[in-house]
């Protein structure tokens, strides 16, 4: 037929390209899929502690494919080889694809050479989450430090990363911070750059 352009057949489903799609996910979808987690790992486990660690390497394994997906998709198969790149790449471009916009801010510990911090005024995981008061400071962001943490250590840069809220002045809810800390020698290979 003319007009009718000839459609590529792949023999494997590993041959087809990745599109990027439509990259919206329904918000309440996500909300009862997060909640189904986070209700199933609370009867798996004793204490909040232990909570907040399978929450945080549940968030593990999606940070190490979301490395391997924006690094073939957007970067050519490069990756970051600076500290500060990899800061800001996870900062924009995967706070980007992964909610929908830039993080409200990355800043360095004044304290310590070897913290970050990533602070979002109201992170996703936490914005439906009622914690009732016999769970104290449960926070749901675990997952999200352990996607950080993920895309850091699959990028070559090995840290500690928590969440932690952190109280605001004139705010009803806390704001959610992502704080990094990177191993020792991270920061003696940056000191090598320098």
């Amino acid at each position: 037929m003319i007009g009718v352009g000839k459609i590529k057949q792949y023999s494997n489903v590993l041959d087809k390209p990745l599109s990027r799609g439509k990259q919206e996910v329904s918000l309440s979808a996500f909300a009862f899929l997060f909640s189904e987690l986070v209700q199933y790992n609370q009867t798996q486990v004793d204490n909040i502690a232990e909570l907040e660690r399978r929450l945080e390497d549940a968030g593990y394994a999606v940070g190490a494919r979301v490395l391997e997906l924006l690094c073939h998709r957007d970067k050519g198969n490069r990756r970051e080889t600076r500290l500060l790149g990899i800061l800001s790449f996870v900062h924009s471009t995967v706070w980007k694809v992964l909610f929908g916009k830039v993080a409200d801010s990355l800043e360095k510990g004044t304290e310590h050479e070897d913290e970050y911090m990533i602070s979002e005024k109201e992170l996703l995981v936490n914005r439906f989450i009622s914690i009732p008061k016999d769970m104290g400071t449960f926070n749901c962001g675990a997952f999200v430090a352990g996607i950080v943490r993920g895309v850091l250590d699959g990028a070559g840069f090995p840290a500690v990363v928590t969440a932690h809220f952190v109280p605001m002045e004139g705010q009803q809810r806390p704001r959610t911070t992502i704080l990094i800390k990177f191993a020792e020698e991270v920061l003696r290979r940056e000191a090598r750059f320098s």
